[in-house]
């Protein structure tokens, strides 16, 4: 939403002439018009470069750059509009690359606030030629005709048809405005072009520019709404991860605690019964009850660690190495990771690797399994899990429509703009790639 910024000099009672605002728009075509030379030839040799050099990756990083680039010409022609023509413009939604060299081509080149900033460069220099001419010709028509009668005096003789010699500017054939009327004339004309014809036209071509910044500079309902919804997505990822910490704390904390607490006690009231003449059956009841408490609670442990494994308090690399550990098979762990991810993140890569170790141990056949993790904050977070077993996993929804692991880390991964690449032909090996990016944050 554009706004229009209060101007001190904006009076009724003054002409338009002696108005700040009129002189600031003049200074505007100024600078636009020298800025726009300048975008001018910058977009004819990057496009020239680009074109050239289409068939090559130069070529698609020369224009993807353009494209990028092209957000800064945005941003001075909104500080120029803000500050000279008195209307505030709110930026576009800043610029996100995905991660990887082929993920910052693709985004620079789908950069809809790139592409619109370089539509405005080509239109502003169009439209800046033809404000700057009218504001500049009528500026200097004015005052000319308000000071011609101190000049034309300095305008050469000329011989008219009947052989005399006169001076000033020639009107019509054998007219010459050097007689006091014709001053007049000038003077009046003059008058009339600075205080009404000059301002208007000046004004108006400062709107009609300010009017096509505020279209092309400005961010779009769309991308607006696309931003809600990512920051929206974002929020919800964090929300549910803090969620799920919560849920496994309070059933480490509570209701494990409750279990242990009861298991305690009937295995207590079974020794001490065991001593005394108690009946077979409540002994045998008993042993039952004491042994169903010990299941659930390990079935709650094992719940707990589902939800979200106490290992990932000490980082991702910890987790995995206790995952590693833990596994049917012989699991190795490399890790190289510039930064710690966000917990949210840092949940989705463990439980990526916890099914795919999981599919690997009762599917693969196999008798290793590797675990990779690498990235830094240009490239996000990839996590690789391989195995040496038979191959054929498939990552897609079977068409009976039932809901594969797979294809539930597929839908985790897509929730934070992840990926998720499976290369498993028949007979193996099999590679599982998941990249993620290093902040749930949009």
């Amino acid at each position: 939403m554009t706004q229009t910024l209060p101007r001190a000099s904006r009076r009724s009672g003054i002409p338009a002439l002696f108005r700040g605002k009129t002189w600031l728009a003049f200074a505007y075509h100024w600078i636009s018009i020298v800025l726009t030379t300048a975008a001018f030839f910058y977009f004819v040799i990057t496009v020239s470069l680009g074109v050239s050099l289409l068939f090559t990756w130069v070529g698609l990083v020369i224009p993807a750059t353009m494209v990028v680039a092209s957000r800064g010409w945005g941003w001075l022609n909104r500080g120029l509009v803000r500050h000279l023509l008195g209307t505030d413009l709110p930026g576009p939604v800043p610029f996100a690359p995905r991660p990887g060299f082929l993920g910052f081509l693709r985004s620079a080149l789908l950069d809809g606030a790139g592409w619109r900033a370089l539509l405005h460069m080509v239109l502003s220099c169009l439209l800046s030629i033809v404000a700057f001419t009218l504001s500049v010709t009528l500026l200097a028509t004015g005052l000319g005709g308000v000071t011609h009668w101190f000049w034309y005096r300095f305008i050469p003789l000329q011989q008219a048809a009947d052989g005399s010699w006169r001076r000033g500017t020639q009107v019509f054939p054998e007219v010459y405005a050097d007689t006091p009327m014709w001053q007049w004339i000038y003077a009046g004309t003059g008058l009339l072009i600075l205080l009404f014809v000059w301002p208007w036209i000046n004004n108006v071509t400062a709107r009609l520019q300010a009017g096509l910044a505020a279209a092309l500079l400005t961010p779009t309902a769309w991308s607006l709404r696309v931003r809600t919804l990512e920051q929206s997505r974002s929020a919800s990822v964090k929300d549910a991860d803090e969620r799920l910490h919560r849920i496994e704390r309070d059933l480490h904390d509570g209701t494990q605690a409750q279990l242990v607490s009861i298991a305690m006690k009937v295995g207590d009231v079974r020794d001490r019964l065991a001593g005394a003449e108690a009946s077979p059956e409540i002994l045998a009841l008993l042993d039952s009850a004491n042994g169903t408490a010990k299941e659930a609670l390990a079935d709650l442990r094992g719940l707990a660690r589902g939800i979200r494994p106490a290992a990932l308090e000490d980082g991702l690399d910890t987790a995995l190495e206790t995952l590693a550990a833990g596994a049917a098979l012989p699991t190795s762990v490399t890790y190289q990771l510039a930064r710690r991810p966000d917990p949210a993140i840092e949940a989705i890569a463990y439980f990526c690797a916890s099914e795919l170790v999981n599919n690997a141990v009762k599917h693969s056949r196999g008798t290793r399994i590797d675990i990779t993790v690498a990235g830094n904050d240009d490239d996000g977070l990839r996590l690789t899990v391989s195995d040496d077993g038979r191959g054929g996993a498939v990552g897609h929804r079977p068409a009976d429509g039932t809901r594969t692991g797979l294809t539930g880390l597929r839908e985790r991964v897509g929730s934070v703009d992840g990926l998720l690449d499976i290369q498993s032909p028949a007979g193996g090996p099999t590679l599982v790639m998941v990249e993620l990016p290093l902040s749930s944050k949009a």
